[in-house]
């Protein structure tokens, strides 16, 4: 069995889909940018190249900033970002269903 989540097995394993991915699992939780890119298995260098555009997009948000570090998060009153949210869910509902069925 892949320890890869649904999301990342339907959507590949591009580094954006990872982000997402680990900012969707994680969403009650703030995180600096280098904890990001280690939790998604992006290199930091990699996550740079793309995070102005989540931010610019209002995808993730900037929510304290503790000594040097910002902290951010998934902004989950972003249109966009609930329907991204929704679709994780919906992609592990219809895995587990067919866990069910097959089982």
């Amino acid at each position: 069995m892949s320890s890869e989540t649904i999301f990342i097995e339907i959507f590949g394993k591009n580094s954006l889909i990872r982000v997402l991915d680990f900012l969707i699992t994680y969403q009650l939780f703030d995180y600096p940018l280098t904890e990001i890119a280690k939790n998604a298995g992006v290199s930091y260098s990699t996550l740079q190249t793309f995070w102005g555009k989540l931010e610019k997009n209002n995808i993730v948000i900037k929510t304290r900033r503790i000594g040097k570090s910002d902290l951010y998060k998934l902004n989950t009153n972003n249109p966009a970002v609930k329907q991204l949210i929704k679709l994780d869910w919906n992609l592990i509902s219809g895995a587990e269903q067919e866990i069910e069925v097959a089982a």
